[in-house]
């Protein structure tokens, strides 16, 4: 057996493969830090029970500064296994010993061959961008997504909860936020621009005790949640529950309908910035990690144009036109949030009006935007609509599923070179993805060459990748993962 008849994916930092191959029973001892070992359980099945005498399987927490706060070391040999690393490098290196294990359960295989793997990540932020606002997915399919995730070493899930077409995240202060804003009349039927409906109803939203389960399944899987509530713009489902937020309060709106981008914005009263700031207070309750994204994306400001209430503020607070209103939301709220040792994430637009100092840009319009955010000194996440928008089309085949843009070719994902970044993310906008057989369509495998390009500082060419990515396909099999055949 060589190097490619693994099949890793992403492809390891370094890799040795031995003669012999270890194999695996019902009998097979494990130590290992409690965590670690409940996912060696949940993950490699049959799984080995705790406790026992002899070699078996060895989880072994060190500080090894030469291997960082992901990397690991596995050694596998006749005798046993053998895994070093932190906690969040031994839970990759569990990872790693489900792909050298057989796709589906055949006890006569059940064995691993021996290799010696030093793997450390190239960036600390992998991540992919599930928008469940525009389609309300079940919380089950948020558990299995976490789970492909994981499988591929991704350790952040971007969980974009609110846009004009829904709101998905209980906010116990303010029900109406779901009870109005979490269901719409209808939605579009084929793309935006024909201006058709489908007449049928679409709604739903996560209780706040859904989410906190689903954060503690991620992280023991070595996945973190970062939650969106974007703001000032794509909020007409928050105005549409309490009409005051809006610029007009005694216009009724209704939850946007069609995709696109609503010309219905947050005002800048104290008021609707107290709102928001309680919706925040309950949102960090929630979702421990550090960061929480702020949106601050496609804000049109026609209607702090026609306001008092905005001229005022721009007066006050001695900005120069309506549009740096943008900014001073973004620094308003991340003031607030830092008093709960947050910080704040937002889109490249908040560039142009002076973000936050600390804040992370998620860089989405083109690559000039990664350039420009790093450039400013701040941390960036790439994203690049060319590169990592994967609810664009693969190819334009007439048989390709309708999605909002394209092409957007498996080569060029895997081509993609982010440069001195803070990490990569796979964007997945659900406006033409309303079941989960079309999310994973879209997600896979180019979410999976997405993570090869966050984790695998030294790249093979396309064709190599291809070739791993081939056999890898007979696990997303095995999983009954509704992913896009290889052209």
């Amino acid at each position: 057996m060589g190097v490619a008849d693994l099949d890793l994916v992403p492809r390891p930092t370094s890799l040795r493969v031995l003669a012999g191959r270890y194999a695996l029973t019902p009998e097979t001892p494990l130590r290992a830090p409690g965590s670690i070992a409940a996912l060696v359980r949940a993950v490699l099945r049959p799984f080995p029970p705790a406790g026992g005498d002899g070699p078996g399987l060895t989880f072994t927490l060190v500080d090894d500064p030469e291997l960082g706060a992901e990397g690991y070391r596995l050694a596998v040999s006749t005798g046993g296994v053998q895994a070093t690393g932190s906690d969040a490098g031994l839970r990759w290196a569990v990872q790693t010993l489900r792909q050298m294990l057989p796709p589906t359960l055949d006890d006569a295989r059940w064995s691993i061959p021996c290799v010696e793997i030093v793997d450390i990540p190239r960036y600390p932020w992998r991540g992919s961008l599930l928008d469940v606002a525009r389609w309300y997915h079940r919380v089950e399919f948020l558990y299995r997504y976490v789970d492909l995730m994981a499988m591929h070493k991704l350790n952040t899930l971007h969980l974009h909860l609110t846009d004009d077409q829904g709101w998905r995240f209980e906010v116990r202060r303010y029900p109406r936020l779901t009870e109005v804003g979490g269901y719409r009349r209808e939605s579009n039927r084929g793309h935006a621009r024909h201006r058709r409906f489908d007449g049928t109803p679409h709604g739903g939203w996560y209780s706040q005790a859904q989410l906190r389960d689903l954060v503690g399944y991620a992280a023991r899987r070595g996945v973190r949640v970062m939650p969106e509530i974007d703001v000032p713009g794509h909020m007409q489902a928050a105005i549409a529950a309490y009409p005051e937020l809006g610029n007009e309060p005694g216009r009724q709106l209704e939850v946007r309908t069609s995709w696109g981008i609503s010309s219905h914005i947050l005002n800048v009263s104290d008021a609707t910035v107290r709102f928001v700031k309680d919706v925040l207070d309950e949102v960090v309750e929630v979702f421990p990690f550090e960061l929480v994204h702020l949106g601050g994306d496609e804000v049109p400001p026609d209607e702090w144009a026609g306001s008092r209430v905005a001229a005022r503020r721009v007066r006050s607070t001695g900005l120069s036109r309506v549009d740096d209103l943008v900014g001073w939301w973004a620094t308003e709220l991340a003031t607030h949030l830092a008093g709960h040792g947050r910080r704040v994430a937002v889109w490249d637009e908040v560039l142009e009006y002076e973000p936050p100092p600390g804040a992370v840009i998620f860089a989405w319009r083109d690559e000039s935007r990664v350039v420009a955010a790093r450039k400013a000194g701040f941390e960036v996440v790439a994203v690049p609509q060319e590169y990592a928008y994967l609810d664009w089309a693969e190819s334009d085949r007439p048989d390709e599923p309708l999605a909002i843009n394209g092409t957007l070719p498996l080569s060029r994902v895997y081509g993609y070179q982010p440069g001195d970044v803070y990490g990569v993310q796979g964007q997945v906008w659900t406006e033409y993805l309303p079941t989960p057989d079309l999310v994973e369509w879209r997600a896979f495998p180019r979410l999976v060459a997405l993570a090869e390009v966050g984790w695998s500082a030294q790249r093979e060419p396309f064709t190599g990748f291809r070739e791993r990515l081939r056999g890898h396909l007979r696990r997303l099999d095995a999983l009954r993962v509704h992913y896009r055949p290889l052209d």
